[in-house]
């Protein structure tokens, strides 16, 4: 806009164009769009959602969730949200998910305006309002989902042993991270940090397990 109100004196029609331009797209407009944009993948999202009981039928649901996840730009984000916002026990449709990224259990609570990045995998978790998520971040079901018998064989999952994980609102989990423990709110994990014992509130933790520095 400052470049066609400079010009406006040798081209009038260059301003009369970029104010219409800025009119069209007013935040209303934004704002109308999206919620278009959200009714239609509802609609587009309702059968797989049904299809899984709405979240009751674990395998059908993983087999739609890594599905969705492939889901490429920015109709990939509206399909999954739409489709958690169906299956999920909590999901804002203000979030973001993006290529690859699925929940592994639909136990899963997402806050409002909350960003998960590329090729994260999340069990069962409850993330906080404006929290960030960058890629490739794990969020187990907490620390041990696996026992070994006797003779050592390791068995295979056993829900009951798995636990919410809970994320703070505003938090920044960084790249690569692996989170087993809650993290509190206002925190920052560190890229590749391991996060196996319970961080607290407005802290910066990094490392292997996950220290806190501040």
């Amino acid at each position: 806009m400052q470049f066609i109100e400079k010009d406006a004196k040798s081209n009038p029609r260059l301003l009369e164009l970029g104010t219409s331009r800025a009119v069209f797209w007013s935040p209303s407009v934004k704002k109308n769009t999206k919620l278009v944009m959200r009714g239609v993948f509802l609609v587009l999202a309702f059968l797989p959602a049904a299809c899984s009981g709405f979240g009751s039928w674990k395998t059908i649901y993983l087999m739609f969730a890594q599905a969705f996840a492939l889901g490429p730009g920015i109709l990939g984000d509206y399909l999954r949200i739409a489709f958690y916002r169906m299956t999920l026990t909590g999901c804002a449709s203000s979030s973001r998910i993006s290529f690859g990224s699925y929940f592994a259990h639909p136990e899963a609570q997402l806050g409002e305006s909350v960003y998960i990045g590329p090729y994260c995998v999340i069990g069962r978790a409850e993330i906080g309002e404006n929290t960030q998520i960058a890629t490739a971040v794990q969020i187990l079901s907490g620390r041990g989902q696996h026992v070994r018998d006797e003779a050592g064989r390791i068995s295979s999952s056993d829900l009951s042993r798995f636990v919410t994980v809970k994320i703070g609102a505003n938090c920044w989990i960084g790249a690569a991270a692996i989170v087993m423990a809650d993290v509190g709110a206002g925190s920052t994990i560190g890229a590749g940090s391991v996060v196996t014992r319970e961080i607290p509130s407005g802290c910066v933790a990094t490392g292997v397990p996950a220290r806190v520095h501040s």
